[in-house]
């Protein structure tokens, strides 16, 4: 099994506390954040793609460019490239240029994207949505595989034998398909025999993993090897201790401040007490024995081969956080790399054939996605 540290780079107060930091701060404890997941043996680091409040998640090419340059081993992803929003020809570009100043580290996760200021920002309507999104993926798609593309589509103007710069160093880069509620990024990930990457961190388990075997249906439907499924997953939250009792006493005071903030707000409660958020979602909090055990439930449900955590403190102090998250690699990820398996491609940073063509070089096939 690999681990992700993922953030959604949230700039809100501190839910018990109230303070607020400044924009350059909260930038500058992302960036430890992925120094320490790459000092601790995590397998990927991702940032999230938001373009509305309290999210400060516009720009993922840019941050992750900032960080492939702070690292050197973990593999950068995007959670998720809102490719609705975006102009499939311009994201090219953008994640191209990092996939070389990275060293070929990069993973993409695509999807529509959410929230109605996000749509009004771009002139994107619910109608749509999904076929901008389809579109879009299908133009950045050969753009990444071909030097040279003719294509016409409904939402931007069309190409003639149009050549992108820089070719990218993956060839091809990994897509996976971020999936929350719909069917649609289910069946393009079937379709296109790529990986699905599961939220499953708003509800029970229930309907993530009626989706993921909704999925696996359809990647047989066209005719893909059932060997080759992979699934990623979420998880609404994270905290351990050695003795559970010690990690609920320690995590309750956060859920229950972020519980008052969704009032607040007038969101929607699915988990009413905190009891019944560490029952009944994703969440893993207690004992390293207790998340081992809460792991292989849920990988009996989605088979998933790849797991996230938040990478960022939330309302934990960076020392809880940090040691938790030490307290992982040490005690949880060893058993669970040994009881579940990875996923069936190459993880490593490719290494250029010296041999190949310089402006196109290969990858082993391995290594690409299928």
């Amino acid at each position: 099994m690999k681990f992700l540290a993922i953030s959604l780079i949230v700039h809100a107060p501190h839910p018990i506390t109230g303070e607020l930091v400044s924009t350059r701060e909260r930038f500058r404890r992302l960036l430890a954040d992925a120094e320490l997941a790459e000092d601790l043996g995590f397998d990927g680091f991702g940032v999230g793609e938001r373009h509305e409040r309290p999210f400060v998640s516009s720009s993922p090419p840019v941050v992750l460019s900032h960080i492939a340059a702070r690292t050197s081993r973990i593999r950068l992803f995007t959670a998720v490239t809102t490719l609705s929003l975006l102009d499939p020809v311009r994201a090219y570009e953008d994640y191209a240029t990092l996939d070389n100043l990275s060293d070929g580290r990069l993973d993409l996760i695509i999807g529509k994207g959410n929230g109605s200021a996000q749509r009004e920002l771009f002139d994107v309507t619910t109608e749509d949505q999904w076929d901008r999104n389809i579109e879009s993926y299908e133009l950045f798609r050969r753009l990444w595989r071909e030097p040279k593309v003719t294509w016409s589509g409904r939402f931007r103007p069309d190409l003639h034998e149009a050549e992108t710069w820089p070719r990218p160093l993956q060839q091809p880069v990994r897509i996976w398909h971020g999936s929350a509620t719909s069917r649609q990024s289910v069946d393009l990930a079937a379709r296109y025999g790529e990986p699905l990457f599961s939220a499953n961190v708003t509800n029970p388990i229930e309907p993530y993993a009626e989706l993921v075997r909704h999925y696996r249906e359809r990647w047989e439907h066209y005719g893909h090897d059932p060997a080759l499924v992979t699934v990623g997953a979420g998880t609404a939250g994270f905290f351990t201790r050695r003795n559970s009792q010690d990690a609920l006493a320690e995590y309750r005071p956060v859920f229950e401040a972020n519980l008052r903030f969704q009032r607040r707000l007038g969101l929607p409660i699915v988990f009413e007490t905190f009891d019944d958020y560490v029952q009944r979602s994703s969440a893993l909090i207690g004992s390293p024995e207790q998340i081992i055990d809460k792991v292989h439930k849920y990988h009996e449900q989605l088979g998933h081969s790849v797991l996230h955590l938040h990478a960022d403190a939330g309302g934990l102090t960076q020392r809880q956080h940090a040691d938790s998250l030490a307290l992982f690699q040490s005690d949880i990820a060893p058993v669970l790399r040994r009881e579940i398996p990875d996923p069936p491609f190459a993880w490593a940073p490719v290494v250029p054939d010296p041999t190949s063509d310089p402006v196109h070089p290969r990858i082993p096939e391995a290594s690409a996605s299928r």
